[in-house]
C-alpha cells in the first residue's frame, strides 16, 4: 500500500478523535494540547491528585500488534484493525473498539506490548497498569466496547499519594513467558513485577539512587538524584545482557550488574559463552600476575565472585543443553549462593566531556538506549564491530550525546570496601537536532524568547525493529532519524587498519578515527509553528514489524494527527570490495580452497588466478575509474524518507475560521523554503548531469568491451584452427618416437650379446655364492630347519615364552626390594637373616634359568649378550 492510500485511511479515523475532556463542551480545546508559553507550567508540574490530559514528560500513546493499532486516548484504549480499514471507503464505515478496563481511571501517557503480544503495559504519571489483549476477532463484535482484564500495578508503591513519580516501564525481553514488567521512578527504585505470580509486590527491586543519611549535609544537585529512563545492556559472550543502565537528569549514567528476572527464561548458549568469558578473564590474570598477588587481589575476589554466578547458572541447565548443542530458552532463576546485592557501578567518566550546544545552557537528560551490533555474519567472521556498544543520552535541548562502550560492564557486588574505580565511557560525538537554533531564529522575530519551551520538551528514543543501525528520536517540534551506519562502517575500517598496521602504535588509530563519517541526523516532521509560537509535541511513534503491512513509521501528534513515512528495506550487497580487499589479504588461495570437480579425477589442484601484468603498459585501460561509482547524495535515499522534512502544525483558529492573512513571518518562512527548494534543485540538476556522463561513459565502454571481447573471440576461433594441425603434427611426432625406442632396445640387445655372450669364471662364481648364502638363511626347502630364518623363529618363540616369567620375577624383586626399603629400619635379626636366605634361593634359580637360555643358545648357535647378573671379565672390562 502506497504512502497516499495510508495518509487516505487514517486522516479521518474515528480512532484519533480527540478525548471528551479536550473536545467536550467543558473542555480546554486542542490548544491546551500544544507546547507554548502560556501552557508550558502544566508541562513542566505534576499534579498528584489531578493529571491533565497535557502531553507532559515521555510518552508513547501507540503501539502496532500485527495489523491492530492500539491507541491510548486519555484514559480510554482504542484498537482498531488496519486490515478492515483498507476496504473501508468513507469514516463513516471506519470503526474501533474501546477496551472496557474499569481499573483504569488516569491519563495514560506511555503503553507498551510484552513480547508475546498478549498484555499491554500502560502507565501514567503515577499509576500503572496491565491490559490483557483481545483475541483475533474482536472487530467482529457488534458492541463499540470490548471487555478486557485489567490489573492494577504496585497499588501500595504506585497508586499512594506520596507515590513518585513513573519515569518508564518495559518489559524484560528474558522474561518467562513474556510477564516481567519492570517500573523505574524518578527515585530511583526499579521494581520488577511478574504479572502471571503477584501483581502487588515487586519481585525484586534495584535502587540506582541511594538512600539519604539523616542529619548530614549532601551538596548534590537534586537533578542528580532523579532518574530520566533506563534501558537493558546487550552483548552476546559477556555481561551485557545482565546489565541495567539508567540515566539521571544531571546525565549521570549508572549501571547494576548482574541483574536478572525472578523467574526468566535465558538462551542456553549464553550461559555457556559466559562460562568462556569468565574463565578467559581469570586465565589471563593468572598469567599477567606472575606471583604479584598484591595488584590483583581485588580482580581475584571479583573473577572468584563471578565463577561462583556462572557455576550457580550451569547447574540450572537440563541435559542435553551442553556445547556445543543447538540454543533453546532454558527457565533460570538468579542464584542465591551469592548473598550480597549487586553494587551499583558508576556514574560513568566520560571521556572527553560532552560539549554543550551553542547558544544552550544545557538541559535535563531525557532517555537512554542501548546498542549493540553484530548479526549472524558478524558472529561467523569475528567483525570489528561485533563488540561494539554504543549508549545515547538525549536531552531537552535536543542534544544527544553518542559514547562508545570499549569498556564492557561486568558484575560487581556490594563488599565492605567499596571498589573507587569508575567506568568508563568514551564520548564519540554530541549530536545537535537543531531545536535551539529553530527557537532562536524564532525568538529573534519576537519581543519574547522561546528557548524556555525546552522545559517542556521530552526526547525519546525508539529503534528500528529491522535495522538495528537506525534510531528515531521524537520529542515536543518534531521527529528525526539518526543513521548509525556510516559511523559504523568507518569504525570498522579504523579498526581493520589499526590492526593491520602493526607497530604503528595509537597515532595511527587516532588518525583514522578522525576520518570517520558522523552520524546522519535527517528531520522527517516538523511540528513547530513560528506564527503561532507554539508546537504540537509527538507522543506516540511506532514501526510495524509485520509481513502484511508496509513497512512504514507511524507517527502520531498531540492534536491526534497521524503521519506515516513509507521505509525502504535495505539490502546487502552483492559484492563489497572492502571484504574483497580483506578476504585477499587475509586468506590465500590454496588446493583445499578450490575443491577438484567430481568429473576430473585425481588430486584437488589449485584455481588459476588472473595473471598479474608484467612491468610495462597494461593490455587494456577502461574508460571508468577503479573506485565504483557512487550515488549523489541528493538522490540517494537509502531509507525510502523525504529529504524535505514534513509539516505537521498546531491547528491556526484563523484558517479555521477562512480569515488566512500573509504576515511578514509567512513571507520569510515562504522565502527560506523556496531558497532552500532552489538549492537542492541546483544539487538535484548536477547530480543528474554527473549521473548522464557516467552512463555516457558506461555506454562507450560497453562498446569497447564488446569490441575487445569480438577481437578475442576471433583469436580463439583461428588459435582453435591452427590448434588441430598442431595437434595431429604431435600425434605423429609421438608415433615416430615409440618406433625408435623400439629399435634402440633391439640394437641394445644386440650389442650386449656380441660383447660377453658367456659368463666368466669369477661372475660364475659370485652367482653360485649367491644361491650359497641364499640356501644357508633360507633353506634348501619349505621345511628346513637348518636355516638361520627357522633357527631364529624357534630362538624368538623361546624368548618370548621365557620373557613374561622374567618380567614377574623382575617385579616380583622390586616389590620385594620396596617392601624391604620401606621396613628396613623396622626388621629385626631373624626376618633379615630370612630374607636373606630367600634372596639367595632366588639368585640360585636365577642362575639356573640363565645357564639353561646360554646351553639353548649354544645349541641353536646363537650369541647372547652377556646375562644381567654375571660380572664383567677382567678382559671384557678393559675392553670396555
Amino acid at each position: 500500500m502506497s504512502e497516499e492510500d495510508w495518509e487516505e485511511l487514517l486522516k479521518d479515523h474515528p480512532v484519533f478523535s480527540l478525548p471528551k475532556s479536550v473536545s467536550g463542551p467543558t473542555g480546554k480545546g486542542e490548544e491546551s494540547l500544544n507546547l507554548s508559553l502560556r501552557s508550558l507550567p502544566d508541562f513542566v508540574n505534576l499534579d498528584p491528585v489531578e493529571d491533565k490530559p497535557t502531553p507532559s514528560g515521555r510518552r508513547q500513546a501507540i503501539a502496532i500488534k500485527d495489523a491492530d493499532l492500539i491507541v491510548a486516548v486519555g484514559s480510554e484504549v482504542r484498537i482498531a484493525s488496519l486490515g478492515d480499514s483498507k476496504g473501508a471507503r468513507g469514516s463513516s464505515q471506519k470503526s474501533y473498539k474501546i477496551l472496557h478496563t474499569p481499573n483504569v481511571q488516569f491519563e495514560i501517557h506511555q503503553i507498551v506490548l510484552n513480547p508475546n503480544g498478549k498484555l499491554l503495559a500502560i502507565a501514567g504519571a503515577f499509576q500503572v497498569a496491565v491490559i490483557v489483549l483481545p483475541r483475533t476477532g474482536f472487530n467482529r463484535l457488534v458492541t463499540a466496547t470490548v471487555d478486557c482484564k485489567s490489573i492494577q500495578v504496585g497499588q501500595y508503591y504506585h497508586a499512594a499519594d506520596s507515590s513518585a513519580p513513573v519515569a518508564k516501564i518495559d518489559w524484560h525481553p528474558w522474561g518467562q513467558g513474556g510477564s516481567t514488567l519492570l517500573v523505574m521512578t524518578v527515585d530511583g527504585k526499579l521494581r520488577e513485577y511478574d504479572i502471571s505470580v503477584d501483581a502487588d509486590e515487586p519481585q525484586q527491586t534495584l535502587s540506582f539512587v541511594p538512600e539519604k543519611k539523616k542529619s548530614s549535609f549532601d551538596a548534590e544537585d537534586a537533578s542528580e538524584r532523579e532518574v530520566a529512563s533506563f534501558t537493558f545492556g546487550k552483548g552476546k559472550a559477556d555481561w551485557g545482557p545482565l546489565t541495567v543502565y539508567a540515566a539521571m537528569r544531571s546525565g549521570d549514567i549508572y549501571a547494576i550488574c548482574p541483574y536478572l528476572p525472578k523467574n526468566a527464561s535465558v538462551p542456553s548458549t549464553y550461559v555457556h559463552a559466559l562460562e568462556c568469558y569468565v574463565a578467559a578473564k581469570q586465565e589471563f590474570l593468572s598469567a599477567s600476575t606472575n606471583g604479584d598477588l598484591t595488584p590483583a587481589d581485588g580482580l581475584t575476589m571479583l573473577y572468584a565472585y563471578q565463577r561462583k554466578y556462572v557455576n550457580a547458572l550451569l547447574k540450572q541447565l537440563p541435559p542435553g543443553t551442553a556445547w556445543p548443542a543447538t540454543t533453546r530458552l532454558v527457565p533460570m532463576h538468579p542464584p542465591t549462593t551469592i548473598k550480597n546485592s549487586p553494587a551499583r557501578q558508576g556514574p560513568f567518566l566520560l571521556q572527553p566531556s560532552p560539549r554543550n550546544l551553542k547558544g544552550s545552557e544545557g538541559g535535563d537528560a531525557t532517555d537512554i538506549v542501548y546498542l549493540s551490533f553484530g548479526d549472524d555474519a558478524a558472529e561467523e567472521s569475528e567483525g570489528e564491530t561485533e563488540r561494539l556498544g554504543l549508549i545515547l543520552v538525549s536531552f531537552q535541548d535536543g542534544k544527544v550525546d553518542l559514547y562508545l562502550d570499549v569498556e564492557k560492564v561486568e558484575a560487581r557486588w556490594e563488599t565492605k570496601q567499596p571498589s573507587n574505580d569508575l567506568p568508563m565511557l568514551a564520548t564519540y560525538e554530541s549530536i545537535d537536532l537543531g531545536i535551539v537554533a529553530t527557537l532562536k531564529n524564532a525568538s529573534a522575530l519576537r519581543s519574547n524568547s522561546l528557548l524556555d519551551l525546552v522545559q517542556g520538551n521530552h526526547p525519546v528514543f525508539l529503534g528500528d525493529p529491522i535495522h538495528d543501525d537506525t534510531i528515531y528520536v521524537y520529542h515536543a517540534f518534531g521527529v528525526h532519524v539518526l543513521q548509525l551506519e556510516p559511523l559504523l562502517k568507518g569504525l570498522a575500517i579504523a579498526l581493520r587498519e589499526a590492526n593491520d598496521e602493526t607497530g604503528s602504535g595509537a597515532g595511527s588509530l587516532e588518525a583514522s578515527l578522525e576520518k570517520v563519517a558522523q552520524t546522519d541526523v535527517q528531520p522527517i516532521l516538523l511540528t513547530f509553528s513560528v506564527e503561532q509560537q507554539s508546537s504540537s509535541p509527538v507522543v506516540g511513534v511506532a514501526v510495524p514489524n509485520d509481513v502484511y503491512l508496509t513497512y512504514s513509521i507511524f507517527i502520531l501528534t498531540s492534536a491526534m494527527r497521524m503521519s506515516v513515512f513509507p521505509l525502504n528495506l535495505r539490502s546487502e550487497p552483492l559484492y563489497s570490495a572492502e571484504a574483497d580487499v580483506v578476504a585477499s589479504e587475509t586468506t590465500s588461495p590454496g588446493p583445499s580452497d578450490f575443491p577438484t570437480p567430481s568429473s576430473q579425477p585425481g588430486p584437488s589442484s589449485p584455481k588459476k588466478a588472473l595473471a598479474v601484468p608484467q612491468e610495462g603498459p597494461a593490455a587494456y585501460v577502461s574508460l571508468l575509474a577503479e573506485e565504483p561509482f557512487k550515488i549523489p547524495q541528493v538522490i540517494a535515499r537509502s531509507s525510502g524518507l523525504p529529504s524535505n522534512p514534513r509539516l505537521s502544525l498546531p491547528t491556526n483558529s484563523d484558517v479555521t475560521k477562512g480569515e488566512f492573512m500573509i504576515t511578514p513571518d509567512t513571507l520569510r518562512y515562504l522565502g527560506t523554503v523556496v531558497e532552500h527548494f532552489s538549492a537542492q534543485i541546483h544539487d538535484v540538476q548536477l547530480a543528474h548531469r554527473s549521473v548522464e556522463v557516467r552512463a555516457s561513459l558506461q555506454e562507450q565502454e560497453f562498446k569497447r568491451q564488446r569490441e575487445k571481447c569480438s577481437e578475442i573471440l576471433e583469436t580463439a576461433r583461428s588459435l582453435g584452427a591452427s590448434g588441430k594441425e598442431k595437434t595431429e603434427r604431435i600425434a605423429r611426432i609421438q608415433e615416430t618416437q615409440r618406433s625408435l625406442l623400439a629399435r634402440l632396445d633391439k640394437t641394445l640387445q644386440n650389442l650386449t650379446a656380441k660383447a660377453s655372450p658367456e659368463l666368466s669364471e669369477n661372475e660364475t662364481k659370485w652367482f653360485e655364492e649367491l644361491r650359497r648364502m641364499k640356501e644357508e638363511v633360507v633353506g634348501a626347502g619349505k621345511y628346513d630347519d637348518r636355516s638361520l630364518r627357522a633357527r631364529a623363529k624357534l630362538l624368538r618363540r623361546e624368548v618370548d615364552r621365557l620373557l613374561p616369567h622374567l618380567k614377574e620375577l623382575r617385579e616380583k624383586e622390586e616389590a620385594q626390594k620396596k617392601i624391604l626399603a620401606e621396613s628396613r629400619e623396622a626388621l629385626g635379626l631373624s626376618q633379615a637373616f630370612e630374607l636373606g636366605k630367600r634372596s639367595t634361593e632366588e639368585r640360585t634359580r636365577i642362575s639356573l634359568m640363565e645357564a639353561e637360555i646360554l646351553r639353548l643358545a649354544n645349541i641353536l648357535d646363537v650369541s647372547l649378550g652377556r646375562p644381567p647378573t654375571t660380572p664383567p671379565q677382567n678382559g671384557d672390562a678393559e675392553d670396555k
